[in-house]
This record gives C-alpha cells, sequence and structure tokens, in this order.
C-alpha cells in the first residue's frame, strides 16, 4: 500500500505541475482576491472537480463517455470556445483594488463558475486523468487502487491551495503593474491553449 501512495503522489504531482489554464487560473485568484479567504470558492471548486475527474477515471466511468467521437468533439469545440472567452475577460480586468469590490468576474458565483469550467471543459485534463491515472490505478488491487486514488485527490487539494497561496504572496506586493502583467500573460497563456487544443484536433 506504501508503494501505492508513493505512486499516487508522485504521478498526480507530475500532471498537475505543468502550467495550464486551471493553473493559471487559480493562481490570479489567489492574487486578485482580498483577503485570501475569498480566493477559496475557486480553489475548493477545482480540487472537487479534480477529486470527481479521479474518481471516475479510476471507476472507468468516463472511459466509456469519451468514447463516443461525437461527445469528444462538442467537448473540444466547447473547450476552445470558452477558453477564448475566459482570456479576453482575464485580459480586460484590472486589480481588484482598482475596482468594485462586488466585481462580477471575481464574485463567488464567477469563481465556482469559471473554475469548474476550467476544469471540466479541459480535454486535455480529462484525456490525461483517463489515460495515466485511470490506467495507472489498474494495475493495484482494490486497498491498494483507493490508496493510490486518496493520494492522487490529496495532491490536487494541497496543490491548488498552495499556488493560490504563492498568488496572495505576489499578490501583496501590492503593484498594480505587477498584477496587470500577471492579468495579461494568463490570458495569453489561455488563448495559447484553445489555439494549440484548435490546431491539433481540428485541422
Amino acid at each position: 500500500m506504501f508503494t501505492a501512495i508513493i505512486h499516487g503522489f508522485v504521478l498526480a504531482f507530475g500532471l498537475i505541475l505543468p502550467l495550464g489554464v486551471q493553473n493559471v487560473f487559480i493562481f490570479n485568484q489567489g492574487a486578485q482576491q482580498k483577503p485570501f479567504v475569498k480566493a477559496l470558492p475557486a480553489v475548493v471548486t477545482a480540487s472537487l472537480c479534480d477529486t470527481m475527474l479521479i474518481l471516475l477515471a479510476v471507476l472507468g466511468v468516463s472511459v466509456v463517455v469519451l468514447a463516443n467521437a461525437v461527445f469528444k468533439t462538442v467537448l473540444l469545440g466547447a473547450g476552445i470556445l470558452f477558453l477564448i472567452y475566459m482570456g479576453f475577460v482575464i485580459f480586460k480586468s484590472k486589480p481588484a483594488s482598482q475596482e468594485d469590490p462586488a466585481a462580477a468576474m471575481y464574485s463567488p458565483r464567477k469563481q465556482i463558475l469559471f473554475a469548474a469550467s476550467v476544469s471540466l471543459l479541459n480535454p486535455h485534463a480529462i484525456l490525461d486523468t483517463i489515460g495515466v491515472i485511470g490506467t495507472s490505478s489498474i494495475s493495484y488491487s482494490v486497498p491498494d487502487r483507493w490508496a493510490f486514488t486518496a493520494a492522487c485527490i490529496l495532491i490536487s487539494w494541497l496543490w491548488f491551495t498552495g499556488l493560490a497561496w504563492a498568488g496572495k504572496v505576489t499578490g501583496e506586493l501590492k503593484s498594480a503593474v505587477i498584477l496587470v502583467a500577471i492579468n495579461k500573460v494568463s490570458a495569453l497563456i489561455i488563448w495559447g491553449t484553445a489555439l494549440f487544443l484548435f490546431f491539433n484536433h481540428f485541422l
């Protein structure tokens, strides 16, 4: 069981580490929200979505769903359109200190919506979860498989919390220029992801 837990920790960390749309959004919320507790809707939502995807992958349900070519195409198309839209919203947004505190982009409801969307409308994240975590779990017996699964889930919760905290530390530099620059770079990364998905799957 110890081996399964270590395997889960290392594998999940390797998958979640790359700078992707989900990570960019969580980091942004940590930097923008004051105080830190206001970034928790995004952190908790992203963590719950990852937990659900990991459980689906281990249980094998998602493999059946994504075997449908039409569903995969719809998922990719919706994901690309949403990423383009979210890139524009983030690119135009200003540091929270310069805006109305009730700004819609960073309200708890919008945080939950965006965090769920970048988690569940991200085809690469879903395919990686199924192809890597789901496949890896098959090699373990039932008790070890759940230990492996729990380790993967724990990494997601720790990572997103730590990432938002890193954003908070950056935001405390109290430089509007830095926060605006983070938004611009974040938007460019999101648009780049959308372009990559489009060219890789539709051309």
